[in-house]
């Protein structure tokens, strides 16, 4: 694709980088065969090479966002279906980001617009806050239908019931045995409080393969959140309070990998080398700490699991997220896993395609996500499953939402294959 900036603007970062995306695209459209939000609206421009046409002219052009082009973006999840198609390599996820940025910076939005977006920014990422507004949301979740319209997705995504007590996970946690690994683990900061027996089901599984695991009071957040949203400046502040954090464990006692069990998550800090690969302070530990991030499934593969123990087993259909097939390039692992575990694991049709949770994309975008919802359920329940597993906080509220099956995380299913108890969402299903 041939592009028309100007040197002065080359010299921004931004642009520069976007400069060589743009070029890198060259109009096949085999991306929108893949993507979500195309194939639900037919509409080119809410397809992969519709916003990038839309981006280039926006970058191009300066000044504020256009409308239309704020729309399209919007519409967006960043499921990153497209860079598994794309034959051409296009980092279509850097790109969208830069936009979402510019948009961010230069697009007045409607008020009750900012200000939903505003509160998600100061809600979300902190655990205590969090936990308040889920409680209060879960109380009155019936009275979603006369909510005003731009906070009923989020009574709607609300729990019937809002676990008694958020995970303990912070300290350290000594491995079974001899020591084969020492780790951090991402503690974050949505999943502790929605399901604080996915990071207990972690430790529990890592001590028992013979890890080490720290999990520093200071890492929270990985910033995906807000950086998904534009706000660059917030999104890296919750990256270096992560990279302190861990850069601090590397210094005391040296780290193996840093683990994340939130596919979402871990394509973020994934990408932190790149984020912050001009920041004279932190481009050295970035880099670092992205070469060290793995998930959950990649360590359990790399160290090996145990035969699992007599009596574990069912029908497992697993439902593969974006941000770990397309984002963190990782397809096969974790179902071969479960099935190591002694599960039959059934995957659906439309694998590649997203169930609309997208980190808030499904409170901001909701008629888009609950369709998206609908189809990914439909095909999951035709299955015929006993239980449905993702490596996703996200894709498990969402599914969970349109779905009576029990939503497990995989690692929920390897700990209990291994010794741990039975997946508490399992065990009371159909009660």
């Amino acid at each position: 694709m041939q592009t028309r900036f100007t040197i002065a603007q080359l010299a921004n970062p931004d642009i520069e980088i976007a400069n060589g995306i743009l070029r890198a695209c060259v109009h096949c459209g085999f991306c929108t065969a893949t993507c979500p939000t195309y194939a639900l609206l037919g509409d080119e421009l809410d397809g992969p090479r519709g916003r990038i046409y839309l981006i280039k002219e926006m970058l191009e052009a300066g000044g504020a966002a256009p409308e239309p082009v704020v729309t399209h973006v919007d519409r967006c999840l960043s499921c990153l279906s497209c860079m598994t198609t794309c034959p051409s390599s296009v980092h279509y996820m850097h790109l969208v980001d830069i936009a979402r940025k510019r948009i961010q910076e230069t697009h007045v939005r409607p008020l009750i617009d900012r200000v939903l977006r505003r509160a998600l920014v100061e809600i979300l990422p902190h655990r205590g806050r969090f936990r308040i507004v889920l409680r209060v949301a879960s109380r009155f979740r019936g009275l979603a239908s006369i909510a005003p319209r731009a906070v009923r997705p989020l009574f709607a995504l609300a729990p019937r019931r809002v676990p008694t007590a958020a995970s303990r996970d912070i300290g350290v946690f000594a491995a079974d045995g001899e020591r084969k690994r020492r780790v951090a683990l991402l503690a974050g900061c949505v999943q502790p409080t929605l399901a604080p027996q996915i990071n207990a089901a972690t430790i529990r599984l890592l001590t028992r393969l013979g890890c080490e695991i720290v999990v520093p009071k200071a890492a929270g957040c990985c910033g995906a959140l807000t950086h998904h949203l534009g706000r660059e400046v917030d999104a890296l502040a919750s990256a270096k309070a992560n990279l302190a954090a861990w850069r601090r464990e590397i210094d005391s006692g040296g780290l193996d990998a840093v683990v994340v069990n939130a596919s979402g998550c871990g394509t973020m800090v994934k990408d932190y080398g790149f984020l912050l690969r001009n920041d004279p302070e932190w481009a050295e530990t970035a880099a670092q700490i992205s070469a060290l991030a793995c998930d959950i499934s990649e360590l359990v593969d790399d160290i090996g699991l145990p035969n699992p123990r007599h009596g574990v087993g069912g029908v497992v259909a697993y439902q593969s997220a974006c941000s770990l097939r397309h984002g963190q390039k990782i397809v096969d692992t974790p179902a071969r896993l479960l099935r190591e575990a002694g599960f039959e694991v059934r995957e659906p049709i439309e694998a590649h395609l997203c169930c609309g949770s997208a980190g808030t994309y499904n409170i901001l975008q909701p008629e888009i996500a609950n369709r998206l919802r609908d189809r990914k359920v439909d095909r999951l329940e035709a299955l015929s499953p006993d239980v449905i597993a993702s490596g996703n906080i996200g894709c498990m509220t969402q599914i969970g939402g349109g779905s009576a099956l029990p939503v497990v995380h995989m690692v929920e299913l390897l700990d209990w294959a291994t010794g741990g108890p039975k997946p508490e969402a399992w065990q009371t299903a159909g009660r």
